[in-house]
C-alpha cells in the first residue's frame, strides 16, 4: 500500500504520508465533523472501540477500510484507547478549505499517549498519571518521571534491581521509556513500554535540552552533577514529550532530586501486602488510602498519595506536620478551611492545560472561583500558630490582578467550548461587543434604520429588504424614486420598484454578513491573550496550587485524626516501636464488631516477637497494623493508637501471604523464598520486618528448618525489629536461648463446641493451634473433622509415649513423626551454627539437613 503511493487518491496520499510519520499510533484524521481512521488503523479501532468498520470507495483499486468517531465526543474514545495502552496521533485541518487546491492542509498537532495525557476526561483525577524513563549502567540506574498534567519533573539514581523495582512499584508510571540497547527496566511493571533511540540518552544533549527547558545556563543549580544517569533519562523523557505534544511546556519549570535514603523504603511486595492503595481482594475501598482520603480537592488526593507512598525519615519535617495537625484540631479551624477548599477545584491540572493552551472556558471559571477564595483563606490561615501553616499561607499568594482579569474577561456562564462563542464577557472588548450587537440584533438595527430613512426621505412606504444575490437593500416604489436622498446608490431595478443602498447600509452589510465568523475569531484572539497573561504568571500560580494541595492534605489528616480517634505519635531518636492500644485502621473501619486494640513493644532488648496462635486469630492484622502505624507516622499523620513512640526506621519488609505467580513461572514457595531472601540480604538493625508463616509452602521438615534458620539469623545477626508469626510451635524455643526474642500469642478460647477468637495479644507462646476448630468454622464436614480428631489423638499418644527427654536449654521438637526421623531432625539442627553463617550459607546448611533426614527415611 505504502510502496505505490501515487496510485492512491490525493486524500489517501496525504493520509498515508502523515501515517508514515506515526507508524505506532492510531491516526485520527480530521475530515469535517469526524476523525476518520483508515486501513489497519480502522480495523484495530473498530475492535478496540466497538465501532462500525465500513469502507470509503476505492483507492489504488482497492476498497478503503474506514472507521470514524465524531469530533464532539472524541474524548470518550481517546480515554478508552489510552486505558488500553494505545497512542493516538490527532491530525487536524489547519488550512482554509475555501482556498485549498486539492486536499485541505492537515498536520498532527499532538500525540496522546498513556503517559502524556492532560485532558480532564482522560485522567484519573485522584491519581498521578506519570511518564517515566530508565537508563541503566551495570547495577546503577537513573530514573526520571514527569507528571505532565501537573508539571512535576523528578529524577533519582539508585543501585540494584530490587531498588529499581521498588521505585517503579511506588510510581506506577503509565508509560515507561527505555533505550533500545537495554532489554528491561524492572520486572512486574504494568507500564506501557516504549523503546527510544540510544542517542536520545546522550548526556551532553540531555543536559542542553534540560537547561533550555528550565531556562538556565546549565544544571549546576539543580544538584545533578553527580547523577549523570538520571540526567540522561530525564533528557530522553523531555525529548519524547516534545515529540508528542508538539508545543512548548512552560509549566515544566523545575527539576526535583529525590534520594532513596530520605524516605522509608518499601519494596514492591511490602507495598502490595500492606494494601496501601491497591487491595489484594480487588476492593478499592478496603485500602489505607481509601480510609484516610477525605480530601476536598483532587489535587489534594494526589498529594496525599505521594505522602503515603513516600513516608519521610526527616523528623524535623514530621514534627512540623504533627504540630500543624495538633494546632488545627485545637483551634477547630480545619473544618472551615476544608469547607473552603472544596470550592477550589483542581487548579493544578487547570494550570497545566493553560500552559499547553488547551484549557477550556470552564477551566478558567474554576480558576477564577479559586482565586476569589484566597483572601478569605488567608484570613483563616493567618490566625493559626503553626510554622507549616504559616509557610503554606505565604506560598498561597493573592493574585489580585489575575483574579480581576478573569472576572472582567470571562462570562459568568460561558459555553463549554470556545468554538461555540459566548465565552468573553460583555463589556470586555468594544469591537467584540459591536460584532455581537450586529450578529445578535440584526432585526432591531434594520427596523431602526428603516424608520430613520423614512423620516429622512419623507417616503412612507420605503422598506428594507434582503436576498442572497443582492444582499441588503432599500426598496422604493418607482413613483417615489426621484425623492430619494442624494447618497442613495442604485443597486437593482425590479418591475415596480427601485432598490438602493447607502454607505451606512453597505457598512452594516459588510459587518453583519461576517459578524458571526469575525465574532468567533475575535473571541479566539482575546482568549489566547488571556491565556498568555496567565502563562506569564504561571510560576506563582503553580506555587499557589502546590500550597493548596498540601494544605488540603494537612486539614484532611486533622479531620481524620478527630473522626477516627487517632493520636499524635512521639518521635524517638533510636529504633524502637512502642504502641499502646494500637488498631488496624482498615480492619477497624470495616469491622462490624468493636476492634480489639493491642500493645506492641520493640526495642534493643526486645527486638523479635515470635507470634503464635490460631488461624483467624489476628496475627496478620496485628503485624500489618504495626507497619501501617509506622507509615502513617512517616506521612506526618496521627496514628490509630492511644499512644505511640516511633523511632527512625530505614525500611519495612514483609513476608505475608503469597499466591502462585503463574505468569512469572514461580510457585508459592518460590515467591516465599524470594521474599525471605530479600529480607535476609537487605534488612538492617534499623528495619522493621514482618514475617508470616515462613516455610509453609514446602514439607514440614523443610519448612520448619527454614523458618527456624531465618528467624535465628534475623534475631542474632541482623537484629532488626521483627514480628515473626508462625504455626511451628517448635520455634517458640528461640525465646529461651536467643537474646531479645520474646514469645507472644493471639488469644482464643473454646466455649462449648464453639471457638471464640479474643484477638488479644498475650505474653508467652500459644498453648495450641485450634486447627480443627478453625476447619469446622470453615465448613469442613463433621465426619472429616471427627476423623481428623481421632487421628490427631493417635499421633499425640504416639508422640508422648516416645518423646525423648530434652536437655535444659536445648532445642525440643515436638513432632508427630516416627522416632528415628525426629531424632535425626534434632541432631541435624543442633549441628548448625547459624550465628556464623551468611544467609546463603545458612540455606546450604539447611539443604544438607534435608539430605540427612532423607537418609533416615
Amino acid at each position: 500500500m505504502l510502496h505505490n503511493n501515487l496510485a492512491h487518491t490525493p486524500v489517501m496520499q496525504q493520509y498515508l504520508r502523515i501515517k508514515a510519520q506515526h507508524p505506532d499510533a492510531l491516526l485520527f484524521y480530521r475530515m469535517g465533523d469526524f476523525y476518520e481512521l483508515f486501513y489497519e488503523d480502522a480495523r484495530r479501532a473498530a475492535k478496540l472501540l466497538d465501532i462500525a468498520l465500513t469502507s470509503r470507495g476505492q483507492s489504488a483499486g482497492q476498497p478503503i477500510p474506514m472507521a470514524g468517531v465524531p469530533v464532539h465526543s472524541v474524548d470518550g474514545y481517546l480515554a478508552r484507547l489510552v486505558r488500553r495502552g494505545e497512542s493516538v496521533a490527532i491530525c487536524e485541518q489547519i488550512g482554509d478549505p475555501s482556498k485549498a487546491k486539492g486536499p485541505v492542509e492537515r498536520q498532527v498537532v499532538r500525540v496522546v499517549t498513556p503517559g502524556t495525557v492532560t485532558d480532564e476526561a482522560l485522567l484519573d483525577d485522584r491519581r498521578d498519571t506519570l511518564l517515566a524513563a530508565v537508563l541503566r549502567d551495570g547495577t546503577r540506574f537513573g530514573l526520571a518521571w514527569l507528571d505532565l498534567a501537573g508539571g512535576r519533573f523528578t529524577v533519582l539514581e539508585g543501585t540494584g534491581d530490587d531498588a529499581l523495582a521498588g521505585e517503579i512499584e511506588r510510581l506506577k508510571p503509565a508509560e515507561l521509556l527505555l533505550s533500545e540497547d537495554q532489554e528491561t527496566a524492572a520486572s512486574g511493571s504494568s507500564a506501557v513500554t516504549r523503546m527510544r533511540p540510544p542517542w536520545h540518552f546522550d548526556l551532553d544533549s540531555a543536559a542542553r535540552l534540560l537547561a533550555t527547558q528550565l531556562g538556565t545556563r546549565d544544571l549546576a543549580g539543580f544538584g545533578c552533577a553527580d547523577r549523570p544517569l538520571a540526567v540522561r533519562a530525564a533528557g530522553a523523557l523531555l525529548q519524547y514529550v516534545r515529540d508528542t505534544q508538539k508545543s512548548a511546556l512552560p509549566h515544566v519549570r523545575g527539576l526535583t532530586i529525590e534520594t532513596r535514603e530520605d524516605a522509608l523504603i518499601l519494596d514492591p511486595a511490602t507495598r502490595r501486602n500492606l494494601e496501601l492503595d491497591v487491595s489484594l481482594g480487588s476492593r478499592p475501598e478496603c485500602t489505607l488510602a481509601a480510609v484516610i482520603d477525605h480530601t476536598a480537592t483532587a489535587m489534594g488526593a494526589r498529594e496525599l498519595r505521594r505522602w503515603l507512598h513516600r513516608p519521610l525519615r526527616d523528623q524535623v519535617v514530621l514534627a512540623h506536620r504533627y504540630h500543624a495537625l495538633e494546632t488545627l484540631i485545637a483551634t477547630n479551624r480545619y473544618a472551615n478551611i476544608h469547607r473552603m477548599l472544596r470550592e477550589v477545584g483542581d487548579i493544578e491540572r487547570i494550570l497545566a492545560r493553560v500552559a499547553l493552551r488547551s484549557a477550556r472556558p470552564r477551566d478558567l471559571v474554576q480558576l477564577r472561583a479559586a482565586l476569589a477564595l484566597l483572601p478569605g483563606l488567608h484570613s483563616l490561615l493567618e490566625e493559626i500558630d503553626s510554622p507549616l501553616i504559616a509557610d503554606l499561607c505565604s506560598r498561597v499568594g493573592s493574585h489580585a490582578e489575575i483574579a480581576g482579569l478573569l472576572r472582567k474577561a470571562i462570562a459568568d456562564q460561558p459555553s463549554h467550548f470556545l468554538r461555540e462563542g459566548g465565552v468573553i464577557a460583555a463589556g470586555y472588548d468594544a469591537g467584540l461587543d459591536e460584532l455581537r450587537q450586529i450578529s445578535g440584533h440584526t432585526e432591531e438595527f434594520l427596523l431602526d434604520l428603516e424608520r430613520r430613512e423614512r423620516e429622512r426621505s419623507g417616503i412612507s412606504n420605503l422598506r428594507l429588504g434582503y436576498n442572497r444575490v443582492q444582499g441588503y437593500f432599500i426598496e422604493v416604489s418607482r413613483a417615489h424614486a426621484d425623492r430619494v436622498p442624494a447618497d442613495y446608490l442604485r443597486r437593482q431595478t425590479v418591475k415596480s420598484a427601485e432598490r438602493f443602498i447607502t454607505p451606512e447600509l453597505k457598512g452594516f452589510e459588510d459587518k453583519v454578513l461576517g459578524a458571526r465568523e469575525r465574532s468567533l475569531a475575535r473571541e479566539r484572539e482575546l482568549y489566547d491573550e488571556i491565556l498568555s497573561s496567565l502563562i506569564a504568571e504561571l510560576a506563582a500560580l503553580q506555587k499557589t496550587a502546590a500550597a493548596l494541595a498540601a494544605l488540603d492534605v494537612v486539614t484532611n489528616l486533622a479531620e481524620r485524626g478527630v473522626a477516627l480517634r487517632w493520636s499524635k505519635p512521639e518521635l524517638a531518636g533510636d529504633t524502637r516501636l512502642e504502641i499502646v492500644a494500637g488498631r488496624h485502621p482498615v480492619v477497624e473501619a470495616f469491622s462490624a464488631q468493636p476492634f480489639v486494640p493491642n500493645d506492641l513493644e520493640l526495642h534493643t532488648g526486645r527486638h523479635m516477637l515470635v507470634i503464635t496462635g490460631p488461624n483467624m486469630g489476628g496475627k496478620s492484622t496485628y503485624m500489618r497494623q504495626a507497619a501501617l502505624i509506622v507509615i502513617l507516622a512517616g506521612m506526618g499523620s496521627f496514628v490509630p493508637a492511644e499512644r505511640a513512640r516511633i523511632g527512625s526506621f530505614d525500611r519495612i519488609f514483609t513476608r505475608i501471604g503469597a499466591s502462585d505467580d503463574l505468569a512469572g513461572g514461580q510457585s508459592t514457595f518460590m515467591l516465599e523464598m524470594t521474599e525471605t531472601a530479600n529480607i535476609l540480604n537487605n534488612a538492617t538493625e534499623h528495619s522493621l520486618v514482618l514475617m508470616d508463616e515462613v516455610g509453609r509452602g514446602t514439607s514440614t521438615f523443610d519448612g520448619l528448618s527454614l523458618a527456624w534458620a531465618a528467624a535465628r539469623h534475623i534475631a542474632t545477626r541482623i537484629r532488626a525489629r521483627t514480628l515473626f508469626a508462625t504455626h511451628y510451635f517448635e520455634l517458640t524455643v528461640l525465646a529461651s536461648d536467643t537474646e531479645g526474642c520474646v514469645n507472644v500469642h493471639l488469644d482464643a478460647t473454646e466455649h462449648g463446641d464453639q471457638l471464640v477468637f479474643l484477638h488479644a495479644v498475650r505474653e508467652g507462646p500459644a498453648s495450641r493451634s485450634y486447627g480443627l476448630q478453625v476447619a469446622s468454622l470453615a465448613g469442613v464436614p463433621r465426619e472429616v473433622i471427627g476423623g481428623a480428631r481421632a487421628y490427631l489423638e493417635a499421633l499425640e499418644r504416639e508422640r508422648d509415649s516416645k518423646k525423648p527427654p530434652s536437655p535444659q536449654g536445648e532445642l525440643s521438637l515436638e513432632l508427630p513423626v516416627p522416632d528415628p526421623i525426629a531424632s535425626a531432625v534434632v541432631d541435624a539442627l543442633r549441628s548448625i551454627d547459624i550465628d556464623g553463617l551468611s544467609p546463603r550459607e545458612a540455606l546450604d546448611a539447611l539443604y544438607a539437613l534435608k539430605g540427612k533426614i532423607g537418609d533416615v527415611k
